[in-house]
């Protein structure tokens, strides 16, 4: 009888456990610290892209993204970081499968709307890792929508972001480098208790 009672505690804790973990109750919701700026709140969407936020959370949990920089900015158009080089070169080590329609991923229908936050990558549509970008304008959506990875907006700060494109200088128009790249000093996330396991190419 003992043991009966055992395995049945047992499996109960199993069950609880697996159905703790299934969906999160919650979206996870970043804080972005920006020098000389403030800070940004920014709400995740897993339902849209759940591997680029589970990239996007795992990457915040390690402190991949502290001290690093926005390094390109085009008015109107997208405020974009998230590379350890600085340059718009670099990542993670490591690349994730883009979550968009054009990739064959028809989940994901968050359109790149004013405050959007998305996946920068190369012209080889797996090759996101660590870089993103927010989204300055709704026209943007006409050149973003199914060949990027859309996967939060933001929910706070706004302006903050308003306040970097306005002041900013950029070096070059073509390439939207930066005169002085913007420092992220920090940036944190809060999951709800879920834990988010994220698949690499």
């Amino acid at each position: 009888m003992k043991k009966i009672f055992i395995l049945l505690f047992l499996t109960l804790i199993i069950i609880t456990g697996c159905n703790k973990n299934e969906e999160p109750e919650k979206n996870p919701i970043v804080t972005m610290k920006i020098e000389n700026y403030g800070s940004i709140k920014i709400e995740l969407y897993p339902e849209y892209a759940p591997n680029t936020v589970a990239n996007f959370v795992n990457l915040i949990l390690d402190g991949f993204y502290d001290g690093l920089t926005f390094h390109r900015l085009v008015p109107g158009f997208v405020l974009q970081g998230g590379d350890p080089n600085g340059d718009g070169t670099g990542g993670p080590g490591y690349t994730i499968k883009g979550e968009f329609k054009q990739n064959g991923y028809s989940k994901n229908t968050l359109s790149h709307t004013t405050g959007v936050i998305s996946m920068a990558r190369s012209n080889s549509y797996d090759s996101a890792g660590s870089q993103f970008f927010i989204v300055l304008s709704d026209s943007a959506t006409y050149s973003l929508d199914n060949l990027y990875a859309g996967f939060g907006k933001v929910i706070e700060g706004m302006d903050i972001i308003k306040e970097i494109e306005d002041n900013e200088d950029v070096l070059d128009d073509l390439t939207g480098s930066l005169k002085e790249n913007i420092v992220i000093t920090k940036m944190t996330v809060d999951t709800f208790g879920y834990e988010y396991k994220v698949e690499k190419n």
